[in-house]
């Protein structure tokens, strides 16, 4: 079961990696600042997710199946966390800074592949 879970998690993270790269692109073509800054929205994401995605699938044992809870939900506030501090990073140090493009993308590579991946057949 984990190993299924773990293939997912992969499929997901390639997905989103694919998706922040596409949409970066096509904000260059607005002005480079939308790409920059859709570039950005989609590794935070993505960054965030594959931190999640260690934690969560790190070591793990089957005595320890009452922890998993607080497990999930440790992983959870350490992913948003990280996201809200990048977020910080970037409103500080990135400008010019479209923020409709980084927040755009952030929220499209968040919701999009988790959708795509688990409506196929695993």
């Amino acid at each position: 079961m984990q190993n299924l879970d773990i293939r997912r998690a992969k499929r997901i993270l390639i997905y989103q990696s694919v998706l922040t790269l596409v949409l970066a692109g096509a904000a260059v073509l607005y002005d480079s600042a939308a790409g920059v800054s859709a570039l950005l929205g989609g590794v935070i994401t993505t960054a965030g997710n594959a931190l999640f995605a260690v934690v969560m699938f790190g070591r793990y044992r089957a005595q320890d199946a009452g922890k998993l809870v607080f497990k999930f939900y440790g992983a959870e506030l350490l992913k948003l966390g990280f996201v809200v501090a990048m977020f910080a990073v970037t409103f500080v140090w990135v400008a010019p800074l479209n923020v409709w493009a980084l927040f755009g993308a952030f929220f499209m590579v968040q919701v999009l592949p988790p959708l795509l991946a688990h409506s196929r057949a695993d």
